[in-house]
Order: C-alpha cells, then sequence, then structure tokens
C-alpha cells in the first residue's frame, strides 16, 4: 500500500507510488516464470507425443498448460488494475485518499468478469502449444487427429516423405538444424540464416522480404518469428531413421 508525506491537507498529490511499482516489477518477473513452465509443458507434451507414452487427462500438460495461462491471464489482469488506479489517482488528484486496495479490487473484479475460453487463443504460447501439439500428432499419425483430417490409414514413411521438401532453409538451401516459422505467412527458414538476413536488411533501412519463391510478405520480423519445435523434431527423427538404416 502506497505511502504519503505527513499533510494536514491529505492531498493526493503527496502519495508515492514507488513502493507499488517496485511491487510490480516483481510482479512482471514472475511472469517470465510463467513463461517458462509454458515452454516445459510444452516440451514434455511433444516429448510425450514423440514416444507415444499415454498419460491421463487429469495430469495431461495440456491441463498444466490450460492452468498456466489462466495464472498468466489473471497476473495480466491484477497488473492492469493496479496500473489502471494508479493513472486515475494521479489523473484525478482527490481531496481525500481513496482506498485504493477497493478501487484495485473492483477493477480486477470487472476484468475477471469478462473471462472466456477465447481468451486462451489470445495467448501466444499457448496457441502455438495447441497448433504444434496438433501438427505433431498428425506427423506420427495418431488416431484422432487421422479421422479428423481423413488421412487414416497413411503410411508413417509416407508423411515424413511428403514432408521433407520443408526440412531445406529457402536461404541457405540446407537441411535447418534450429528451424523458426514465420508466423504471418508460415514459412520456415533456419534461425541462424534468417536473423542474419534481417539484420542485414535493416542496416541499410529496408525491408526484408520472406525468402521462399511466391510469398507475398514483404516485411519479415525479429517478432514474426518462433520456434519451430514439431519440424525441428520430423527432421531429427528422420536423420535417425536413414542413420539406423545406414547401419
Amino acid at each position: 500500500m502506497p505511502g504519503r508525506s505527513t499533510s494536514s491537507s491529505g492531498s493526493t498529490g503527496f502519495i508515492s507510488f514507488s513502493g507499488v511499482e517496485s511491487a510490480l516489477s516483481s510482479l512482471k518477473n514472475f511472469q517470465s516464470c510463467i513463461s517458462s513452465g509454458m515452454d516445459t509443458a510444452s516440451t514434455v507434451a511433444l516429448n510425450l507425443v514423440e514416444t507415444q507414452t499415454e498419460v491421463s487427462s487429469e495430469y495431461s500438460m495440456d491441463k498444466a498448460m490450460v492452468e498456466f495461462a489462466m495464472m498468466d491471464r489473471e497476473l495480466n489482469h491484477y497488473l492492469k488494475a493496479v496500473q489502471s488506479t494508479i493513472k486515475h489517482v494521479r489523473e484525478e488528484r482527490p481531496e481525500k485518499i481513496p482506498d485504493l486496495k477497493l478501487l484495485v479490487e473492483k477493477k480486477f473484479l470487472a476484468l475477471q468478469n469478462k473471462n472466456s475460453d477465447a481468451d486462451f487463443q489470445n495467448n501466444e504460447k499457448f496457441a502455438q502449444f495447441k497448433q504444434q501439439l496438433k501438427e505433431l500428432k498428425k506427423q506420427y499419425g495418431l488416431q484422432a487427429d487421422r479421422e479428423a483430417d481423413g488421412t487414416e490409414g497413411v503410411d508413417e514413411d509416407m508423411i515424413v516423405t511428403q514432408s521433407q521438401t520443408n526440412f531445406i532453409c529457402p536461404i541457405t538451401q540446407l537441411e535447418m538444424k534450429k528451424p523458426v516459422k514465420n508466423k504471418v505467412c508460415g514459412h520456415t527458414y533456419e534461425e541462424e540464416a534468417i536473423v542474419r538476413m534481417i539484420e542485414s536488411k535493416h542496416k541499410r533501412k529496408k525491408k526484408a522480404c520472406c525468402p521462399k519463391i511466391g510469398c507475398s510478405h514483404t516485411d519479415v520480423r525479429m517478432s514474426d518469428l518462433i520456434q519451430d519445435e514439431v519440424l525441428r523434431r520430423a527432421i531429427e527423427s528422420h536423420n535417425k531413421k536413414k542413420h539406423r538404416q545406414s547401419n
């Protein structure tokens, strides 16, 4: 709770929010912990699919991701409520110091009351997790996805063969080791190559076009790139299989 200097006027101009802002900074650091937790849960979930390990829905990584996304949403709402309250008090400068705790609670509850399942689609890590999980299940030909996509009975080797062309980076023309996907156009590149290309263009005050032939995306940015964990695993799996066959 923010303090104020002793003054008979009771003016809010004497309120110091430095303690509150320091606490907010700590809460924002906690968001990075949630983000790390989501990364770990995502990796474990993909590992389970890759090894085709059965896990009960009660302890599934999908449930863990939902809980992380809910924590992230709740923390964002609290941060917004506190920041909104501070802004309101600074702008209004009421004669008497208001009950800041009550104001924050009201704003927080107002935000919480607007919660919906659709919010999770706005959580980038959650949406990325669901997409990667779907793609990896499809790659391994799991029953649920085969029925949904009409690919029941398709041989796994055929699926891998069809996607092999996506293993090649459009910039280096070499097989990718650390692929990243462009969120805007969906194309993938070797991370080091696309980062170097973007930096080179920006140094010359130019925009970086997607290097994939035929793509109309003309302004690729660093923020557009996300790790393509599914493709990386597909490449590694393919190379391991080739290695086994050659021995």
